[in-house]
């Protein structure tokens, strides 16, 4: 397939564009900002894009001028992989949502026919656990923040425009991957503090979530991304489904035994409950079928850190 897809520089949209190209794929990836500035963790994602996609294009937002003269520059595509979302300040409770979904949807019907003209009719959209009517969780599955909530309505509105122009669309909703050329999250917060000698501090062990290795996810996504034959389709991968004290343990046991360090950490009474205590994907994966190995999993993650931190 002649593919384009969007978010490039992301954690997770460099392992599907991997992925995506060792099936036989185009890939043709498209980056929100000017090459130079990309730094640090996202300059390194760049470069292994480059190895993996076919075409690379920066300075490219969706729907902007140069993501339509990008459509036009091939006689046809077969499918759209809209990754890429607006994440600046997620974090925090003012993120701008409304702004995030007017960038995420830019000009989406205007895309969509394009996109029709050139023969696509495929549309495959991230995503995320944490919105709105996703998941499983102890709640109502109310979105856990105003970045979930942006991206609930962004999933609503490519609902809508798809179902108007007969364009098939596949929803894949992330969990919380972990892996290589990760952001400091979770994962590399532990595995900081154990390089540094320190016993890594755990302070909100009671939610339970949803914790993937990025390589499997990043399989199930390729595999997926070739089944759009419905109208709609969904997908909600799952893995390790538990505490995160529960999950530290489980990390912390197969880094020791890998890296050779004190893998230590300290579980504090969970003092704060801001975000719903669970919320879980729904699809547990078959690694069979997706001819995935957990062990040589976490050797190659272990790695990973060692080549990084020594």
């Amino acid at each position: 397939m002649n593919i384009i897809f969007t978010g490039s520089s992301s954690f997770t949209g460099m392992w599907f564009i991997e992925e995506l190209s060792k099936a036989g794929h185009s890939v043709t990836a498209t980056f929100l900002r000017p090459f130079k500035e990309y730094v640090g963790i996202k300059k390194e994602r760049l470069e292994k894009v480059k190895s993996s996609a076919s075409n690379i294009i920066d300075n490219c937002p969706f729907g902007s001028e140069r993501f339509f003269e990008l459509l036009d520059s091939k006689d046809h595509w077969d499918l759209l992989c809209h990754h890429a979302a607006d994440v600046y300040n997620y974090k925090n409770f003012d993120f701008d949502y409304i702004e995030a979904v007017r960038k995420n949807t830019c000009n989406i019907d205007k895309v969509l026919k394009k996109l029709q003209e050139k023969g696509c009719n495929k549309v495959l959209l991230t995503g995320s656990v944490f919105e709105q009517r996703e998941g499983k969780g102890s709640d109502d599955l109310r979105a856990v923040s105003p970045y979930g909530l942006s991206k609930g309505l962004t999933s609503d509105i490519f609902k809508y425009f798809c179902g108007i122009r007969n364009i098939n669309l596949g929803k894949f909703v992330i969990p919380n991957p972990f892996g290589p050329y990760e952001e400091e999250r979770f994962t590399s917060f532990l595995i900081k503090n154990w390089f540094s000698g320190r016993i890594a501090p755990v302070y909100y062990p009671d939610y339970v979530r949803d914790n993937i290795h990025v390589n499997l996810l990043a399989l199930s996504y390729a595999n997926f991304s070739g089944n759009l034959n419905l109208s709609y389709q969904q997908i909600n991968p799952s893995q390790y489904s538990e505490s995160q004290g529960s999950f530290t343990k489980r990390f912390s046991n197969e880094m020791q035994k890998r890296l050779n360090i004190a893998c230590d950490f300290e579980i504090h009474p969970q003092k704060d409950f801001l975000e719903p205590l669970i919320r879980t994907n729904s699809d547990q994966l078959n690694y069979r079928d997706l001819k995935w190995n957990e062990k040589t999993t976490w050797d190659a993650l272990a790695n990973y850190y060692l080549q990084k931190h020594q």
